[in-house]
């Protein structure tokens, strides 16, 4: 088990009171009714499973119920830290052009 913190609440819950919501920051196809089945089955269905750092959605709950981000370590489930979401989106961005 691991120490989750809300950036919401603002505090450090254990990890069951928390759902797991899957790979942040997926981006949406612009125009979906334009993209075949396999493009929209790969967007649907395939995901990352990268051993090391990784984003990934999390929601509050049994607290405050708002969802945010981690940058979670997989193999050893280090926390690198947790954003709301506008907040995650400019790290995330930043850490990608650099």
């Amino acid at each position: 088990m691991f120490l989750i913190h809300c950036p919401h609440c603002g505090e450090a819950r254990e990890e069951e009171e928390f759902s797991y919501g899957g790979e942040a920051f997926i981006a949406r196809p612009g125009k979906p009714a334009e993209i075949g089945d396999e493009a929209w089955g790969d967007y649907l269905f395939m995901r990352k499973n990268p051993k090391g750092w990784h984003w990934e959605m999390w929601g509050h709950a049994t607290g405050c119920r708002k969802w945010f981000v981690v940058k979670r370590h997989t193999a050893n489930h280090t926390i690198a830290g947790s954003w709301t979401l506008t907040e995650g989106r400019k790290v995330y961005d930043a850490e990608a052009t650099s």
